[in-house]
C-alpha cells in the first residue's frame, strides 16, 4: 500500500494490531497544526474479529480527535466498506499486497473513511426495492451517512471511501435563533 509504506508504525494499546498514525498534532490540543490533516489507519483482518477492530479504532481515533460525537457514524460506515472489501473484493493476480487497510483522514471540515483492497472491480450499489433485502444495503448506508463517497483506482488497488462533517450537527436548540 502505498501511502502505507510511508507512515510510522504504532502499537495499539488495546489490542496490539498494526495501525499507522500521522500528521503533526499539537501535545494537549485537540486540533492538527494549522490546516494540516490527521491521519490514522489500521490493517483489517478478514474476520469477524477484524470488523469489530476497525470498529473499536475508529471511535478510539475519533475520540483523540475529539470527534467522539462522530463515532457511531463513521463506524458503521467503515463496517460497510470494510466488509465490501473483504466479501466482495478479488484480489489481482499477483498482487504484492495482501489484507485490507483503513485509513482515517481528518481534514478541516470532513473526516474521510477510507478502506483499500487489491481489487480493481468498482463497488456496486444496487437498486433493489425489497424494504427486507437481507444483502445489498451497505452503500445506501454509506450514501445515507455521508457527503460524498466514491472510490479511486491505484496501482495497489481500489479504494472505496466516504467524507463525514467533521463539524457538529446544528441541534434542535441552535434552530431557535434562525426563526
Amino acid at each position: 500500500m502505498p501511502w502505507a509504506a510511508r507512515t510510522p508504525l504504532a502499537a495499539s494499546p488495546s489490542d496490539g494490531a498494526p495501525t499507522r498514525v500521522t500528521g503533526p498534532e499539537r501535545p494537549g490540543r485537540s486540533e492538527p497544526a494549522g490546516n494540516a490533516p490527521r491521519s490514522a489507519s489500521l490493517r483489517i483482518t478478514e474476520s469477524p474479529q477484524g470488523f469489530a477492530q476497525a470498529r473499536d479504532f475508529t471511535r478510539r481515533t475519533l475520540g483523540r480527535w475529539a470527534l467522539g460525537d462522530r463515532g457511531d457514524d463513521a463506524a458503521l460506515v467503515v463496517t460497510e466498506l470494510a466488509t465490501n472489501a473483504v466479501l466482495h473484493a478479488v484480489p489481482r493476480p499477483g498482487a504484492d499486497q495482501t489484507g485490507v487497510w483503513l485509513k482515517l483522514t481528518l481534514r478541516r471540515a470532513h473526516l474521510v473513511c477510507a478502506v483499500t483492497d487489491q481489487s480493481e472491480s468498482p463497488p456496486v450499489c444496487p437498486r433493489t426495492d425489497g424494504a427486507l433485502e437481507v444483502h445489498g444495503r451497505g452503500l445506501r448506508i454509506v450514501e445515507a451517512l455521508s457527503e460524498h463517497w466514491g472510490w479511486t483506482l491505484s496501482p495497489a488497488g481500489k479504494t472505496v471511501w466516504a467524507m463525514l462533517p467533521a463539524l457538529p450537527r446544528p441541534t434542535p436548540s441552535a434552530w431557535h435563533g434562525l426563526t
